[in-house]
């Protein structure tokens, strides 16, 4: 049915493409012609095509496997998955939103009712990662086509591979269950039993050897959570309009953000365009930790690969101007001016 092809690769081998099937594919008006014929005009060989071994079908590569057909070709380069048919899937959906020709939205949404209802454990944002489609708008899905078992529904896992539970009132209802029925139980398993963490656990088991119910009990009416300014440790406002800024940003960052500050208020800078240019762009950058994360997490999944590349090349801009502004100190003065001469003047 197939051979071994000359590359350096192993996993890789020609198959008869009469042996393939393109049944189940997440595309639901099939492949698009213009795409394949565009495919079939390149002069350099293709990508191979990914397969289920165990059923023969096209996972990843419709579109290459119609092109090779449209040449006339017996065979095609094909590597080979070994996973279950729902994992296959999923592989299908995710390479077909990361790269080639994307999924249109409704087909994209058609796969994360299908994902839903074989991994109905996953979070719906590990659902989402894997379709293109926004978190919010898988649990409108999950929610307008409930599958499975509501009573095994307590927890799900992330994209980090966690497992996190969905209502954690039910998993301390759980954790005091398994507590009372056997209490030689570790934390470690009345956590993983109950869809919570070990401390959640702890303070479970806690409040039930002090004859107090599993729950927290809850918040008096018009008591408000204590404010984020309370929770976390805060740095105090600096002087000279420095900006304000949460300490567990990590020393490199306050000290970055406070030479920002100082730049800002010098006149060389700030009184001519350029200069207030690049005060604009170092302001930009200087972020906290925790806004990275949301940016981060804000990138669709089919634009990720795009915006690595754009961070990537505008990290390397920043070292080329960080060369170049190095090698001009060597040719004037490189001390910065003095706080009385520039404390005067307000910043940018």
């Amino acid at each position: 049915m197939w051979v071994r092809r000359g590359s350096t690769d192993d996993r890789i081998v020609d198959v008869d493409i009469r042996a393939l099937s393109a049944e189940g594919s997440p595309r639901n008006g099939g492949e698009n012609p213009d795409h394949v014929a565009a495919l079939a005009e390149l002069d350099i060989p293709l990508p191979p095509i990914i397969v289920h071994r165990d059923s023969m079908r096209v996972i990843d590569g419709l579109h290459r496997l119609r092109a090779a057909q449209l040449r006339g070709h017996s065979t095609i380069a094909v590597t080979f998955y070994d996973g279950t048919e729902a994992d296959a899937f999923v592989l299908a959906v995710e390479s077909n939103v990361r790269h080639g020709l994307p999924l249109s939205l409704p087909d994209r949404k058609r796969a994360a009712v299908r994902i839903i209802a074989t991994h109905p454990q996953w979070s719906d944002r590990k659902i989402a990662s894997v379709t293109g489609i926004a978190p919010a708008t898988v649990a409108d899905v999950r929610r307008s086509a409930p599958i499975g078992e509501p009573a095994e529904d307590f927890a799900r896992i992330g994209r980090d591979g966690r497992a996190r539970p969905v209502d954690i009132a039910e998993g301390r209802r759980r954790a005091g269950q398994l507590i009372s029925e056997n209490p030689n139980l570790s934390l470690r398993q009345i956590a993983r039993a109950a869809g919570i963490s070990p401390e959640t656990a702890r303070d479970v088991r806690n409040r039930l050897s002090r004859g107090e119910e599993p729950l927290l009990p809850p918040r008096p009416r018009g008591v408000r959570p204590r404010p984020r300014e309370e929770i976390l440790k805060v740095v105090p406002q600096p002087s000279h309009g420095e900006e304000r800024h949460d300490a567990v940003a990590g020393p490199a960052f306050t000290e970055g953000l406070s030479a920002v500050n100082r730049l800002k208020a010098d006149p060389a800078l700030r009184l001519n365009e350029t200069g207030r240019q690049l005060l604009r762009l170092l302001s930009v950058h200087m972020l906290p930790p925790a806004e990275w994360e949301g940016i981060v997490d804000t990138v669709p999944p089919y634009w990720s690969g795009t915006v690595a590349h754009l961070a990537r090349e505008c990290a390397h801009i920043w070292e080329e101007v960080a060369a170049r502004v190095e090698k001009n100190v060597a040719q004037g003065d490189d001390s910065p001016p003095s706080r009385a001469d520039s404390s005067a003047c307000p910043t940018v």
